[in-house]
């Protein structure tokens, strides 16, 4: 299984980033989503994640993104998305996707993280 990162890069304060992960590879189902950050000289952190549910998706946001961040999911692309609005420079860090996933080999069930895409926020 990988899992490709993109779309970090520098905005300014206030501005707009949205952050795609799609998986792919040896996958029956993807059952949680997120994205987690860590600055320098910090421990990583969840930012938001998402579930997937028999009738809707359940999503969890820390609560220094809420209301200023989404996350979404896209099952039949198996993609996870982060819209980020509304960032401030303390938002600055590498951000890390996460999935757990059923593997379609013998259905265990497994983490897998991202390559980390690095967003700054600054003027």
């Amino acid at each position: 299984v990988q899992l490709q990162a993109s779309g970090g890069g520098l905005v300014q304060p206030g501005g707009s980033l949205r952050l795609s992960c799609a998986a792919s590879g040896s996958i029956f189902s993807i059952n949680v989503m997120g994205w987690y950050r860590q600055a320098p000289g910090k421990q990583r952190e969840l930012v938001a994640s998402i579930t997937n549910g028999d009738r809707r998706n359940w999503t969890n946001y820390a609560d220094f993104v809420k209301g200023r961040f989404t996350i979404s999911r896209d099952n039949v692309k198996n993609t996870v998305y982060l819209q980020m609005n509304s960032l401030k420079p303390e938002d600055t860090a590498v951000y890390y996707c996460n999935v757990r996933l059923t593997s379609s080999r013998d259905y265990g069930e497994y983490d897998y993280w991202g390559q980390g895409t690095q967003v700054t926020v600054s003027s």
